[in-house]
């Protein structure tokens, strides 16, 4: 049984249909990358998932608990899921402690030893742990947002372009730092990105998204060697297309 399940799911947004029949399964503790040019649906989908919208049509069920059933669906909080904004989103009236440790209990005897172990783990270091959010470059902001959402030991992760405000050495870097991390915590993770060597590298599943719909789902070794079509082999790294007839 597989740990989320995405049944025929659509959404319009009055005559544009963002998403027109979206199905997908992920494993328990598996990374799954969604990729695809920019407006074909991947930021909704996680939005979808997330609770911060419902579905017009479709089924959402995570853990055997069903999320969203057409138009009715459990609210975002009750979701148990973490979501890392392609922005950031921090509380700008927060410390950078505080917002890490947003989704923690303040009675927690160990919060402020957590707070500064996720800060590492990130890669920031504990000095800036006093500052406010407009203090730091759009990479520490980023790396703040994703220590937050580590914080709260969601079921389900959702990263939208996480590492996009990073420069490349640092990318690469947090990005095994990251799936170490989730992997390390059992934590079941969904990745929208544009970058093809990001999802191919991240990710055990990759879907490419498309018009609103998957074109092809599996590892990220048969999408490359085994693309459905030259759409997806042309999108997933260099291709020479050479015309040709198969007879026999």
């Amino acid at each position: 049984m597989s740990f989320l399940e995405l049944r025929n799911l659509h959404k319009h947004y009055g005559p544009v249909a963002a998403l027109a029949g979206v199905d997908l399964n992920v494993a328990s503790g598996s990374r799954t990358a969604i990729v695809g040019p920019s407006g074909c649906g991947k930021t909704t989908l996680l939005r979808l998932i997330a609770g911060f919208e419902a579905p017009d049509q479709g089924r959402i069920v995570l853990d055997g608990q069903v999320l969203a059933n057409g138009g009715a669906a459990v609210p975002a909080h009750r979701r148990g899921i973490g979501v890392v904004a392609q922005d950031g989103a921090l509380f700008p009236h927060l410390t950078i402690s505080d917002n890490i440790g947003f989704g923690m209990g303040r009675d927690d005897d160990k919060r402020a030893e957590r707070i500064v172990e996720l800060a590492y783990i990130v890669g920031l270091d504990k000095a800036i742990l006093k500052r406010r959010p407009h203090e730091l470059s759009g990479g520490q902001q980023q790396r703040v947002a994703l220590a937050r959402a580590m914080a709260m030991k969601p079921r389900l992760m959702l990263l939208d372009e996480p590492f996009s405000a990073l420069d490349t050495g640092l990318r690469a870097s947090m990005r095994k730092a990251v799936a170490e991390l989730l992997e390390a915590a059992g934590i079941t993770t969904i990745l929208v990105t544009h970058d093809q060597a990001e999802a191919l590298s991240f990710a055990s599943q990759v879907a490419v998204m498309r018009d609103g719909k998957f074109s092809q789902v599996g590892t990220p070794r048969e999408l490359y060697l085994k693309p459905k079509d030259r759409m997806i082999a042309e999108f997933l790294g260099d291709a020479i297309i050479l015309p040709a007839s198969v007879s026999g």
